[in-house]
């Protein structure tokens, strides 16, 4: 194993090739015998770079710019646990979810249940087929919640592929119920407009609200027309949750004609995302708030009513944000830190050609009370390791480091790998630790990396698209009082009040 303990030397030029933007919908999968490839769920072709970029790649490699193909490198104070590839499940591995001793790991054929009572050896407890992109997952209680973004012929696991220009075509929520770890059982679905890219929730006693984002409609889609301006809200009845149902669609974006209120995108903001819908949201509950990454617009909004949210604030950013993707508060609610994913997370953006301010984070303070609050933008934050022309490389998902009077987070950043970095100073963010592997490819850009890297009961979990799942321990006197913070369930998109 090869550390690097000085990453400055990582910020030479690494050639001056962007890869095109495309948006991702899944990298390297290849689907199981029961479902035909649709285009919700097959990879894009690996995409040919110039040979004048191939050879600044492999001279990289060489002078040890970069770590070599398929090489771990990581700082001084991270180690490498353990890797768990992938097994009946062939797809690209997505998203994470946490309860108790097990880990949830999502991936385009279906999901994978870990037992991480033994963070250095977990085990698989469960692998269930259910095709269906992303397949983003979280859990509660004895309920496990599965979105479905690509046109399938039903809502059952054996579900074929089908045309969302025809009006039998479903995409939405499956509920599982996982009160026997080894045995999950399907027990509702919910078709939801446009389906469900991911999804977040909002836990109650009896209820689970689950908020559902979904984009990009179609006037040919019967159940996907614009303007697609809100979010479903789904309500599932914990003990009856065949009886879960959509109980509203509030619209986020009001505005006039068919395009609503949001950002209009391109010509007006080139190279920005038309607003048709919500990426993701995360909700923070102890405080009555949520944030979303919307496309074009990033929002502040109350769900105090959590079947009637109410938007407080709405910011954009039509000189570095291409797509907002994600958010995350910090644990005293007065900032949120949005993602930007430049590309769709299928092109190659660290390097010296696209810069520091996109394609990265967005920290903004939030200012003022109640209804007032206003989101004010601090700064941006990227790694400060140049990757590969051939490794596609971009901001996605991570979680807060839960120090009290630090704001400190993991995050994934696809073959950029994991970076830990540090925000308690908006306007100075700054890396404090890093996890990655060298391109999967010297010779053309192919997709992999970390989608979701998430702190958990003292470890780092972390989602490799390809390669598997990763377990991290930092040890880092920054960190370290994380170490005393336990909890019981984790869905990170609702974030848990760390001190209560």
């Amino acid at each position: 194993m090869t550390l690097l303990s000085n990453p400055r030397t990582r910020r030479r030029r690494l050639g001056i090739t962007t890869a095109a933007a495309g948006l991702l919908a899944a990298l390297l999968s290849a689907q199981p015998a029961v479902a035909t490839p649709d285009p919700g769920d097959s990879p894009p072709a690996e995409k040919n770079v110039s040979e004048s970029t191939r050879e600044d790649v492999r001279e990289a490699v060489r002078s040890g710019e970069i770590p070599g193909q398929d090489e771990t490198v990581h700082s001084a104070n991270i180690r490498h646990l353990a890797n768990i590839p992938k097994d009946v499940l062939p797809g690209t591995n997505s998203d994470l979810a946490f309860q108790g001793r097990y880990a949830f790991a999502g991936n385009y054929d279906g999901f994978r249940i870990f037992d991480i009572s033994n963070p250095k050896s977990p085990r698989t407890v469960a692998q269930v087929l259910c095709p269906g992109s992303q397949n983003d997952i979280s859990v509660s209680g004895d309920l496990l919640f599965l979105s479905t973004d690509s046109s399938r012929s039903d809502s059952s696991c054996n579900s074929t592929t089908q045309p969302a220009t025809e009006k039998s075509s479903w995409e939405g929520m499956k509920v599982f119920d996982i009160s026997d770890k080894r045995n999950p059982k399907y027990v509702a679905a919910v078709e939801t407009a446009c389906g469900s890219h991911t999804h977040t929730l909002v836990p109650e006693r009896r209820n689970v609200y689950i908020y559902v984002s979904s984009y990009s409609p179609n006037a040919a889609y019967p159940d996907c027309r614009p303007p697609h301006d809100g979010i479903s809200v789904i309500k599932v009845p914990r003990h009856a949750p065949e009886k879960a149902a959509v109980v509203g669609f509030p619209v986020l974006f009001p505005g006039e004609g068919a395009d609503g209120g949001g950002n209009p995108g391109g010509p007006v903001n080139p190279g920005v995302s038309k607003t048709t819908g919500c990426h993701d949201i995360t909700v923070l509950p102890s405080k009555d708030l949520a944030a979303g990454a919307c496309m074009g617009d990033g929002i502040l909004f109350s769900i105090e009513d959590p079947e009637h949210p109410k938007v407080i604030d709405q910011v954009q950013d039509n000189v570095n944000f291409a797509f907002w993707h994600s958010a995350t508060f910090n644990q005293k609610a007065n900032k949120v830190v949005f993602t930007d994913e430049l590309g769709g997370g299928g092109a190659a953006t660290c390097n010296a050609a696209v810069g520091p301010n996109r394609g990265a984070d967005g920290i903004y303070d939030i200012v003022g009370k109640g209804d007032k609050r206003k989101l004010v933008f601090r700064s941006y934050y990227k790694i400060p390791r140049h990757q590969a022309d051939t490794e596609n490389c971009v901001a996605h998902n991570g979680s807060l480091i839960p120090v009290k009077g630090k704001d400190l987070m993991v995050q994934a950043w696809y073959q950029g790998g994991v970076s830990v970095w540090d925000f308690t100073d908006s306007s100075r963010p700054h890396e404090i630790a890093y996890f990655e592997r060298g391109p999967i490819s010297t010779e053309r850009l192919a997709g992999g990396g970390s989608w979701s890297a998430y702190y958990y009961n003292g470890h780092i979990y972390s989602n490799d698209m390809v390669k598997g799942f990763d377990v991290l321990k930092i040890d880092d006197r920054r960190t370290d009082p994380a170490q005393r913070v336990r909890l019981g369930e984790l869905n990170v998109q609702t974030q848990p009040d760390y001190f209560d």
